[in-house]
């Protein structure tokens, strides 16, 4: 009998995949503490819960220039965590997103042509699954975790980031 084992993979850790995206920027690290009303409107815009009031993103400067936002999410696909990094230009238009972890079976692991239809996109009522997004056969819990976490980074752009950039 032939047992299928399950094998976790770390592709890369989150100081390699910011340098990679941000090269050779200067990247702070935020934090923000959240109130119950801030995350509760953050869960409404992104349609998808937080785990936590305590949320870390990056920004990324250069030459006194907002180059845009890294942010990392961690969740549960099936039953095994996958960390992924959404990439937000200043605009809040997704431009990339990596994975950093995958604990799931490497067969639900969607592809990275896949990863790059969400490039450009913006938070809307369009940003699903079978609408602005194409599902991925075999890998739908996976789809799921992924749109799930890109609309969680781009409601904490909108509601907390946005605002306070634009304060002069």
């Amino acid at each position: 009998m032939l047992s299928s084992v399950a094998h976790a993979q770390v592709f890369q850790t989150q100081a390699q995949a910011l340098h990679e995206v941000f090269l050779s920027a200067n990247v702070l690290r935020q934090e923000l503490f959240l109130t119950p009303e801030q995350k509760s409107m953050i869960e409404q815009r992104a349609r998808s819960k937080l785990d936590s009031q305590l949320l870390v993103y990056y920004q990324a400067m250069r030459d006194g220039k907002n180059l845009g936002y890294a942010f990392f999410d961690t969740h549960v696909v099936r039953t095994q965590p996958e960390t992924l990094l959404v990439v937000l230009d200043a605009e809040s238009r997704v431009t990339s997103i990596c994975t950093l972890a995958f604990n799931e079976p490497q067969d639900f692991l969607p592809p990275q042509r896949w990863l790059k239809l969400f490039q450009g996109r913006t938070l809307s009522d369009a940003l699903w699954l079978k609408q602005d997004i194409v599902a991925v056969a075999g890998s739908t819990l996976s789809s799921w975790a992924t749109l799930k976490a890109v609309r969680r980074a781009l409601a904490v752009y909108d509601v907390m980031i946005r605002s306070k950039d634009s304060i002069p």
